[in-house]
């Protein structure tokens, strides 16, 4: 199983921790593509290193040849929505997490499309839980 896991870069990296522990979870399940997301040492500038259009071109790769979206979407970001967006449009299946502790709504653009699954949490073990029902 290919997992896409998307979360904030460059709209912030307040919640990379939490993006970590997510993913170590999902590598019990499958191969994450998008491991890098939870790097903690990663900073709100990016891959500096590489070129944008590179980005671009991979992770479209990666979203494409992936079987599942996983989404923490509790911080804003353009990207996670455009890749939220493009997965709905392959008819890939999307899972969001939003934690209302930290936001108090979410974009009702998320929560209103029927299409993606969102879910709302308040610590890890109950993500993990939602996780194993999701992959079972």
């Amino acid at each position: 199983m290919k997992i896409y896991f998307a979360g904030s870069i460059r709209g912030g990296r307040k919640d990379k921790e939490v993006y970590f522990e997510i993913i170590e979870s999902l590598k019990s399940y499958g191969e994450v593509l998008t491991e890098h997301v939870g790097s903690l040492p990663l900073s709100a500038r990016g891959e500096h290193e590489v070129k944008e259009d590179f980005i671009y071109k991979r992770d479209i790769e990666w979203l494409e040849s992936s079987d599942i979206v996983i989404a923490e979407v509790t911080n804003p970001s353009l990207g996670v929505g455009y890749e939220l967006a493009y997965a709905e449009k392959l008819k890939i299946p999307v899972h969001c997490f939003f934690n209302p502790e930290k936001y108090q709504s979410l974009s009702a653009m998320i929560r209103g499309d029927k299409y993606l699954n969102v879910y709302d949490y308040k610590d890890l073990e109950k993500v993990n839980l939602i996780l194993n029902n999701i992959f079972k």
